[in-house]
């Protein structure tokens, strides 16, 4: 039974991967191998999804890592664990979310965000939990969409209500890298900009930030 605090989109979850899969397979390739690259310890994927980094995962699984997710919405959970038992990936996934996340201070070595924060409803509080469970220098890796400039981020400003509600509460308005480049728990190793996508999804950012000792 379906818990009414979960959010729940079963036709968004239902048309993702196919809605998705070219771009997967081009354009979202190199960014997904950049959020794994050296992959090691302890490492949580937030708001999983259908289990999109998984693949990713399982590429760099050399048996010493320890895979865990979150992902609130149950239709997309579900997909994540059928898509981790397909590849045989050990990946402890929870129902929970990036507010309020079910683990102990100082428990990941790494935490991955990917194309998730557009979708978090308080997104300072889900940050202030991801540097909660980020060991000192440990690292966040994200890869997300932003607020574009002119013309372009008056289409996002003009569609965001409605798109809101059709993408499964993706906000197309949100300036992530400047939050996260601001947050004083975390040095800042790189944030890159890159005008990748079509409008309105686009630009993206990416980077990686180190957990303060």
């Amino acid at each position: 039974m379906t818990d009414p605090r979960e959010p729940s989109h079963p036709l968004f979850a239902a048309i993702y991967d196919p809605a998705t899969a070219v771009v997967e397979r081009t354009l979202l390739r190199p960014h997904r191998n950049y959020l794994v690259e050296d992959l090691h310890g302890t490492v949580l994927d937030v708001g999983a999804g259908t289990g999109a980094m998984f693949p990713y995962f399982d590429a760099v699984d050399d048996g010493t890592v320890s895979f865990h997710a979150i992902e609130p919405d149950p239709y997309m959970r579900r997909q994540a664990r059928e898509r981790a038992g397909e590849l045989g990936l050990g990946v402890d996934i929870r129902s929970a979310g990036a507010e309020s996340l079910p683990y102990a201070d100082d428990s990941f070595d790494v935490v991955i965000a990917s194309m998730v924060f557009c979708t978090i409803p308080d997104v300072e509080r889900a940050l202030s939990e991801v540097a909660r469970v980020v060991r000192p220098g440990g690292e966040f890796r994200f890869f997300e969409h932003v607020l574009d400039d002119g013309w372009r981020a008056r289409v996002q400003s003009l569609i965001a209500p409605l798109w809101k509600r059709a993408a499964g509460g993706c906000h197309l308005t949100r300036q992530t890298a400047s939050l996260f480049a601001a947050d004083r728990s975390f040095d800042v190793v790189e944030v890159d900009r890159m005008n990748l996508g079509v409008t309105p999804i686009r630009p993206f950012v990416r980077g990686r930030l180190r957990k303060r000792a």
